[in-house]
């Protein structure tokens, strides 16, 4: 998955695709700011998926409010919203933890 703005850091060696779902029917900001040299934050919709690559250590910071304030409303570490393995899990695929984040699936695929 290619993540063109804000794209990890590259010495990120390890990384795991995560998705967030906003299932509130008010508009959230989510952040994470808890890794050195990247910003990543996103505006998500009701009802919206939001599928992104992070850090397993990643804390993934869930702002929602009305105009002109933001609360934190939760913080959750990106690991658990991990979807790699079960991905993994319905196509047989093999975990590629060392995979970097620009390498392409199909170069995963034959290994």
């Amino acid at each position: 998955m290619a993540q063109i703005i804000d794209p990890l850091p590259t010495t990120a060696e390890q990384y795991v695709l995560c998705c967030y779902v906003n299932a509130t029917s008010k508009i959230q900001v989510v952040r994470i700011s808890n890794i050195p040299n990247w910003y990543f934050e996103r505006v998500v919709f009701p009802g919206q998926r939001l599928v992104f690559e992070a850090l397993p250590q990643a804390q993934l910071e869930v702002h929602c409010g009305m105009m002109a304030s933001a609360i934190l409303a939760d913080t959750i570490l990106c690991d658990r919203l991990r979807i790699e393995s079960e991905l993994e899990a319905d196509f047989g695929l093999e975990a590629a933890p060392n995979q970097h984040p620009a390498e392409p699936l199909a170069a995963v695929e034959a290994r």
